[in-house]
């Protein structure tokens, strides 16, 4: 199956040829399917948001390629056009970009842009919203006069309303309380089973990341350090931890484990895990 992004050989360089020439990305490449969903984890500076900028063509790269479908998007003006509304990209705290009269007008802009007729707006804006949770009343209020989360709705759904096949999302539970952050991850789980879109987001959180995704990317020093399922990632937790990483609780643990000795591929559940631990250091407490 031909994937629906392909990334080969790219790099990015800002301000080249100045004193403050910087190396963001590092010859990345892989490819990403119809439908995966993809955590994207790194630390601060180490490229994801110029990755991001990549994947629908708001930066251009200075070596190797972005392809869609197949197609290289720098390669004619309308296929960078058409890669913007195809690859859909939240930014950290969207809400902060809402601008329209109304939650309907600022969800309609997209498809507005996208030339598509008034029927097919009205249906992608009320189809966006019930994605993310807004109502019908909700449509005809000003966004600014919207609790926060809420507003992130907003933001979101104006993404969604494009239809992306791709949907990438930076940090979309960023101060958010637990319900709001399990309503958005909700939201955006649902669009992706609804339109089969490939979702890749950027988190800090390695809880929703291993609980959430397909696979994960992990970029240190502007390079692809590692690109596997959760699990697969995560049993290399020390290199982690020394890329300034946090790790899952029950990584920790068994981190912990095999720290003290523990053969920690016999122990299966959390619960085993937890009971080995307090084991050990009830044993250590008596000696």
């Amino acid at each position: 199956m031909e994937p629906i992004l392909e990334i080969k050989n790219l790099s990015y360089i800002y301000s080249i040829g100045t004193p403050f020439e910087h190396k963001a990305l590092d010859n990345i490449s892989f490819a990403v399917h119809r439908g995966e969903f993809i955590g994207i984890i790194g630390h601060t500076g180490s490229g994801k948001s110029t990755l991001m900028q990549q994947l629908n063509g708001l930066l251009k790269p200075t070596s190797g390629t972005v392809l869609l479908e197949g197609k290289d998007i720098w390669s004619d003006k309308q296929l960078t056009r058409q890669a913007r509304f195809r690859v859909g990209l939240v930014f950290q705290y969207p809400e902060y970009q809402l601008f329209e009269e109304t939650v309907y007008r600022d969800i309609a802009f997209g498809p507005k842009n996208m030339g598509l007729s008034a029927e097919e707006i009205d249906r992608r804006v009320r189809e966006a919203a019930g994605f993310v949770g807004l109502t019908a009343e909700q449509l005809e209020v000003s966004p600014f006069d919207l609790s926060g989360g809420q507003k992130r709705r907003v933001a979101i759904a104006g993404v969604i309303a494009m239809e992306p096949e791709v949907l990438i999302l930076d940090e979309p539970t960023a101060g958010l309380d637990p319900i709001g952050r399990a309503e958005i991850l909700g939201n955006i789980e649902s669009y992706r089973r609804a339109k089969n879109a490939t979702i890749m987001m950027v988190s800090h959180s390695m809880e929703d990341v291993a609980r959430l995704t397909d696979r994960l990317l992990v970029l240190n020093g502007s390079k692809l350090a590692m690109d596997g399922t959760p699990a697969e990632v995560f049993t290399h937790a020390e290199e982690l931890v020394d890329m300034g990483l946090s790790i899952p609780e029950v990584t920790q643990v068994f981190l912990h484990l095999r720290k003290l000795g523990l053969d920690v591929e016999n122990v299966y559940t959390i619960g085993q895990a937890v009971a080995a631990l307090k084991k050990i250091r009830g044993g250590a407490a008596h000696a």
